[in-house]
C-alpha cells in the first residue's frame, strides 16, 4: 500500500502499461501523484476521452507549481484527439504561453487540417522556445537545436504539404525557401530538389527584391554546405555587387574561405569591408575577432572588440576583454578595460547600478591580482555608497595597510565592536558536538621505517565531473538544479516533495498512425522529478548554418 506509486511507476517506465493501470486502479486511496501517473497511462494506452477528465479534474483541484505542465499534458490529449480521432477542436482555455503549450495548439490545428495557421503557431512555438532556452545557463546550443528539431520536423512537413498544393508560382518559391532555411545544414538533398522551385519562370516578377535576395542568400549557403565552392563564390558576389553595404555576402564568402582553411584570406576580406563601410562593421568586425581566437592570437582578437565604438562599454564586452587579458596573463589591460567601463558610467550614469557593480568588479579584480593599492579608489567609492558595508571597509583597511598605516587605523575605528559582533555560543556543548573531532598532536619524530612514503602530487588539472542526482520518485522539478553555492549551507538544500511527480519534455507517443505527423508533445512523468538527462549529443556535420 505505502509503494503503490513507487511499484505502478516502474512498471509504466517498463512499458508494462496495462499493468501499472491494474496497479493504479487497485489503490485503496488516489493520492494526486498517482492521478498524475494515471493520465500518462491512459495517454499511452490512448484512452484520450479518460484523460482529459483526469487532467481537467487535476487543473481543477490542484494548486501547486506543476499547473503549466498538467495543462501541457492537457493540450497533447486535445491534440491527439484532434489527429487521431477526428474530434472537433475544444476550447479548454489553456494558454499559449510556453513553447510546449503552442506546439501543441499547433498539433491540434493540423488535426483540422487548418495548415497555414498551424504554421504560425510553429514559428511562435520556434520563438518561444529560443527565448526560455536562452536564459538558461546550463542550456547548450546543441540541447536547443534537440529541442527544436520537433517543432522544425512538423514544420517540414506541413510545408511540404503546402508545396505539393500550391500553383502559384510566386508561394511556391517562398514556400521551398522556407523549407530550405527550416533543413540548414541538413538534409541537404532535400533542399537541391526544393532550390529548383525557386527558379520557376516568372518568378522574378511575383516577388518582392528582397525577397529575391532571400532566395539568393540561401542559394550561395546550399552551394557551400554541397561543397560547390566555386557556385558559392559566384552567388556571394553577385549578391555583393547588387547590394555593396550589406555584410551577408561578404560572410558566406569568409564562411568558403574557413572552410578552404584560408583564414588569413578570410581576415583581410573582412577588414577590407570594415574600412569601406564603417556603418555595417560590427558584425564583420565580431567575426573577425573569432577568427583571430580560433588561429590563437587572442590580442588581436582584444584590439579589433576594442575597436567597435558600439559595444564598447557593453558589460559583456568589458566580460570578454578582460577574460581574454587575463588569459594572455596582460593583468594591465584588464584593469584598463574597467578604467576606461568606469570613466565611461562616471560620465553617463553615475552612481546607477551598472556603475557601481563595475566599480566591484574592478576592485575584486585587482584584489585577486595583488593590486591592493590600486584598488583603494575603488574600494573607497564602494565604501562611500554603503558606510554599513564591512566587508568593503575590511578589504579597505587592508589595502591602506600597506601605503598608508595611519589612515587603515582611522578606518578600523569604523568597525564593529568586539562586543557586537559576538554570537551567543556555549563553548563546551561546541567543543562537545560531534563536528569536534579535530585535536591537534605534537608532531613526532619519525625514523627508518616510520618514514612516510611519498605522495606523488597529480600535475594536471583535473576539472570536475557532474555528480549523478539519486532518483527520488516523485521529488523535485523535472530539469531543475539546485543553485547551490559555496556560500551556502549545504545542509539546508533539501526542499520538501511535491504533491505529484513533474511531467518530463519528451515528445509524444509512439502510438501514431500516419507516418508524416509528428505527435504532439506529452511531458512523461519524472522518476525522480530530479535533474532530466540529456542524451548524448552527436557530432553535426559540417558547419552550422547562417540561414
Amino acid at each position: 500500500i505505502e509503494v503503490v506509486f513507487e511499484k505502478a511507476y516502474c512498471e509504466y517506465r517498463l512499458n508494462r502499461v496495462e499493468s501499472a493501470l491494474k496497479t493504479i486502479e487497485g489503490a485503496t486511496e488516489q493520492t494526486d501523484k498517482l492521478k498524475e501517473l494515471y493520465g500518462q497511462v491512459l495517454y499511452r494506452l490512448e484512452r484520450y476521452d479518460d484523460c482529459k477528465s483526469v487532467y481537467t479534474d487535476l487543473i481543477r483541484n490542484s494548486q501547486d507549481e506543476y499547473e503549466e505542465e498538467r495543462k501541457t499534458n492537457l493540450a497533447a490529449v486535445v491534440a491527439s484527439m484532434s489527429q487521431w480521432e477526428n474530434a472537433p477542436l475544444e476550447d479548454l482555455g489553456l494558454p499559449e504561453s510556453t513553447y510546449e503549450l503552442c506546439y501543441n495548439a499547433a498539433c491540434a490545428l493540423i488535426g483540422q487540417g487548418q495548415f497555414t495557421e498551424a504554421l504560425n503557431k510553429l514559428r511562435q512555438a520556434e520563438e518561444l522556445c529560443r527565448v526560455s532556452l536562452a536564459d538558461d545557463s546550463d542550456v547548450t546550443e546543441e540541447d536547443i537545436e534537440s529541442e527544436l528539431a520537433v517543432i522544425h520536423s512538423q514544420m517540414v512537413i506541413k510545408l511540404n504539404l503546402l508545396c505539393n498544393s500550391l500553383s502559384d508560382v510566386g508561394l511556391l518559391a517562398v514556400t521551398a525557401n522556407n523549407i530550405i532555411t527550416i533543413n540548414r545544414d541538413q538534409n541537404v538533398f532535400d533542399s537541391k530538389k526544393k532550390v529548383k522551385l525557386t527558379n520557376a519562370e516568372g518568378v522574378e516578377y511575383k516577388l518582392a527584391k528582397k525577397q529575391l535576395q532571400a532566395i539568393d542568400l540561401n542559394k550561395a549557403l546550399l552551394a557551400m554546405y554541397t561543397n560547390q565552392a566555386d557556385q558559392c563564390r559566384k552567388l556571394s558576389s553577385s549578391l555583393q555587387s547588387q547590394n555593396p553595404g550589406h555584410p551577408r555576402p561578404v560572410l558566406i564568402q569568409v564562411a568558403q574561405l574557413c572552410r578552404e582553411k584560408q583564414h588569413s584570406r578570410a581576415i583581410e576580406l573582412l577588414q577590407q569591408f570594415s574600412d569601406q563601410h564603417p556603418e555595417s562593421a560590427s558584425s564583420i568586425k565580431l567575426t573577425m575577432a573569432q577568427l583571430y581566437l580560433v588561429q590563437g592570437h587572442v590580442t588581436k582578437a582584444c584590439d579589433v572588440l576594442r575597436s567597435i565604438e558600439e559595444f564598447r562599454h557593453k558589460s559583456g564586452m568589458i566580460s570578454a576583454l578582460v577574460t581574454m587579458y587575463s588569459h594572455e596573463e596582460d593583468i594591465d589591460s584588464a584593469i584598463d578595460i574597467f578604467k576606461q567601463a568606469i570613466e565611461h558610467y562616471q560620465s553617463e550614469q553615475p552612481g546607477s547600478a551598472a556603475h557601481l557593480a563595475l566599480v566591484r568588479e574592478a576592485a575584486n579584480y585587482k584584489l585577486k591580482y595583488g593590486r591592493k593599492k590600486e584598488a583603494i579608489s575603488d574600494l573607497e567609492q564602494l565604501w562611500k555608497q554603503n558606510t554599513n558595508d564591512i566587508h568593503t571597509l575590511a578589504q579597505l583597511i587592508s589595502a591602506y595597510s600597506l601605503v598608508d598605516t595611519d589612515k587603515a587605523k582611522s578606518l578600523s575605528k569604523h568597525l564593529p565592536s568586539a562586543d557586537t559582533m559576538a554570537f551567543n555560543v556555549d563553548v563546551d556543548e561546541l567543543e562537545n558536538s560531534h563536528g569536534a573531532t579535530y585535536v591537534r598532536k605534537k608532531a613526532a619524530k619519525v625514523t627508518g621505517e616510520n618514514l612516510p612514503k611519498e605522495q606523488g602530487e597529480r600535475s594536471y588539472y583535473r576539472g570536475k565531473k557532474k555528480g549523478k542526482k539519486k532518483e527520488q520518485i516523485g521529488k523535485g522539478t523535472q530539469g531543475a538544479t539546485a543553485g547551490a553555492s559555496a556560500e551556502l549551507d549545504a545542509s539546508k538544500t533539501a526542499s520538501s516533495p511535491p504533491t505529484s511527480p513533474r511531467p518530463g519534455s519528451a515528445s509524444g507517443s509512439s502510438t501514431a498512425t500516419a507516418s508524416n505527423v509528428v505527435p504532439p508533445r506529452q511531458q512523461k512523468p519524472a522518476a525522480s522529478g530530479a535533474t532530466r538527462k540529456k542524451a548524448p549529443q552527436k557530432k553535426k556535420k559540417g558547419g552550422k548554418g547562417g540561414w
